[in-house]
């Protein structure tokens, strides 16, 4: 079933334009309570990645996380300047790089788990379990998963 046609298109009221009014209300919370640690959401999502060991390299993040390697190498330098994460090469193929995170960067990410809960928290405060269940489910299904 088509849901929107060319007539009854509103940019405003569509799915596409709710899901990214969401995801820049969430990021920007997310920018506020992690100013202190000098990271921003967007980063956050790299550091959280990697101390899951989810993903160890450039190519794995950006995929992930959906980021194009431009800007993925820009995030990585600035996480690398701020003490947060070591490339390291690979002792298999010297060209490929990997990923660490530093001392700093664990507990970066140990600050990140303690303050992320709080602010996804407080937007699904007015859900009840069913309606945050089907929230996921719906999420899920939309994204293909």
């Amino acid at each position: 079933m088509k849901y929107y046609t060319k007539e009854n298109f509103d940019p405003a009221n569509s799915v596409g334009f709710a899901l990214y009014r969401a995801r820049n209300l969430v990021l920007g919370e997310m920018d506020t309570v992690l100013k202190d640690l000098d990271i921003t959401g967007q980063q956050m999502g790299v550091i959280l990645s990697m101390s899951s060991n989810i993903a160890s390299n450039p190519f794995e993040l950006s995929k992930l996380l959906d980021i194009d390697t431009g800007l993925m190498t820009r995030m990585l330098d600035k996480l690398e300047k701020l003490g947060i994460l070591a490339r390291v090469r690979s002792v298999e193929d010297r060209r490929m790089v990997n990923l660490e995170l530093t001392d700093k960067g664990h507990h970066v990410a140990a600050e990140i788990r303690m303050r992320a809960p709080e602010v996804l928290n407080k937007r699904l405060e007015g859900f009840s379990t069913e309606e945050f269940l089907e929230f996921r489910r719906l999420l899920a299904k939309f994204l293909g998963a």
